[in-house]
């Protein structure tokens, strides 16, 4: 479904991606792992039209997408939840869900909603209540349920668990992994590498703006490079 070419994304003279190649096949589950500064934002930036790459591909279906806008990319059916939410706090959250739906012409665009509702009953219990005021987790919910309304069919999420309880964090993977098994194409990002690779199919490793390895998510967890500087020792396993 998508496929990434020696992309290279920079901010002036520093050059965040240095040339990286993936792969995300539809139906999967992908997840890029690596520390902070590895490049892993910059990478979602790059997919969703944020940042312009300044040199390499984006293909999707077959269509070269590097360097479009970020509503063209939605409407080709992209989503990101990106890193930290950014939920719109003076909104109600049906006015956050709806907003994620703005670009849509279909007529199922109440039935997703439901959907959405019946995946996470608080923001029904809530719709009319701001943004703003939600719990982290409950944010999160909604910035994946307003990702949702646009219809993607693939998923982009940037560090959904960043802040959040171990059970919050275990109900959103646990979500995320339910969004794929319904048909959604899924590019994740995580530091929690130790959940990442429970639900990923396949995994690349990110450091310092290339990719250092790649496999089946069993085949990274394996690996001793990542045990060590990513699962608390060699010894550790998934």
């Amino acid at each position: 479904m998508l496929k990434i070419e020696g992309l290279v994304t920079g901010y002036g003279s520093i050059k965040a991606l240095k040339g990286i190649d993936l792969e995300v096949p539809a139906g999967s589950i992908v997840s890029l792992i690596g520390a902070n500064g590895a490049g892993k934002t910059t990478a979602m930036k790059s997919l969703s039209g944020l940042l312009k790459p300044e040199s390499g591909r984006i293909i999707y279906k077959g269509k070269q997408i590097q360097g479009l806008a970020p509503h063209k990319i939605v409407s080709l059916g992209i989503s990101l939840v990106p890193e930290g939410r950014n939920i719109l706090s003076q909104m109600t959250i049906l006015e956050n869900l709806e907003m994620g739906a703005y670009q849509r012409k279909d007529g199922q665009v109440a039935a997703d909603l439901r959907s959405v509702f019946n995946r996470f009953p608080v923001l029904e219990e809530r719709k009319n209540q701001l943004g703003g005021t939600l719990s982290g987790g409950q944010q999160q919910m909604l910035a994946i349920g307003r990702a949702m309304m646009a219809k993607p069919d693939l998923l982009l999420l940037d560090e959904p668990s960043m802040g959040l309880a171990p059970m919050v964090v275990a109900d959103i993977f646990k979500v995320i992994k339910e969004i794929n098994q319904e048909g959604a194409t899924v590019l994740l990002v995580e530091q929690n590498v130790r959940q990442a690779l429970k639900i990923a199919h396949y995994a690349y490793v990110l450091e310092t703006g290339k990719i250092v390895y790649n496999g089946t998510a069993e085949e990274v967890a394996a690996n001793p490079r990542v045990k060590e500087a990513y699962l608390g020792g060699s010894k550790t396993t998934v």
